[in-house]
């Protein structure tokens, strides 16, 4: 039912991405409506190493606008950190329109998170869904600080941070100089795991060969975005 109920938003939805003019987004070339779920991995890496390098090519002509009003067609989704210091766009250096991105702290797969991705895989046709942490994550950060009583900190933030204390809080040793970085990559990969078993579009997708999730984090520093991988 929820399948059928995500695929009918497509009727009347124009899925067709006009084409920019040749040269205008120079960062996409491999990121076209026949991408592979491979191509696209390949596509987000690439443009990253352009960004540590400093050799971005992407841009947002005003000659860009009138094809993103007229549809999307992204290659990838992000669930991304609401960090201000993590911006997909930039760090993969691909411009408006190629990437779908979802951002809550501690880029955490909330029930509206996964409603959004199952729009972008079934709806847009990405090809790839990247949970993406961040070195110096403060939802983390908290979610080790508090592990043991996450009640103490303020408003909604317990039934957020109760999703890293379980899977990687808990796991780790607070004391061990790498714990924040072993935890933020734990609740990255974690991320892989929450979208396939609560999401039947997106393990459908997987399934058949249409889709990969990875996780990754981003460094701060040097802006160099890894695969984690277990």
């Amino acid at each position: 039912m929820r399948i059928a109920l995500i695929m009918s938003l497509a009727v009347g939805i124009s899925l067709t991405f006009v084409p920019m003019v040749d040269g205008e987004h120079p960062s996409n070339a491999a990121a076209t409506s026949s991408a592979t779920p491979q191509s696209a991995i390949d596509a987000l890496l690439a443009g990253n190493a352009r960004y540590v390098a400093g050799e971005t090519v992407a841009h947002n002509p005003p000659a860009a606008r009138s094809g993103l009003a007229a549809g999307q067609s992204p290659f990838a989704a992000i669930i991304r950190c609401a960090d201000s210091r993590v911006a997909p766009e930039i760090v993969f250096d691909q411009a408006l329109g190629e990437l779908f991105v979802c951002a809550v702290a501690g880029n955490v797969p909330t029930p509206e998170i996964i409603a959004s991705l199952e729009y972008g895989v079934a709806v847009l046709g990405t090809k790839v869904i990247v949970v993406m942490g961040h070195s110096s994550c403060g939802a983390v950060s908290a979610a080790i600080e508090h592990r043991n009583d996450t009640s103490v900190l303020p408003g909604s933030l317990p039934m957020l941070i109760d999703q890293i204390v379980v899977p990687c809080a808990m796991q780790i040793d607070p004391s061990d100089p790498n714990a924040l970085d072993d935890a933020i990559a734990c609740n990255a990969h974690q991320g892989i795991g929450e979208l396939l078993k609560r999401s039947a579009v997106i393990k459908e997708a997987v399934t058949k060969g249409d889709l990969q999730v990875i996780a990754g984090v981003q460094d701060l520093k040097t802006g160099r975005f890894t695969i984690v991988k277990k």
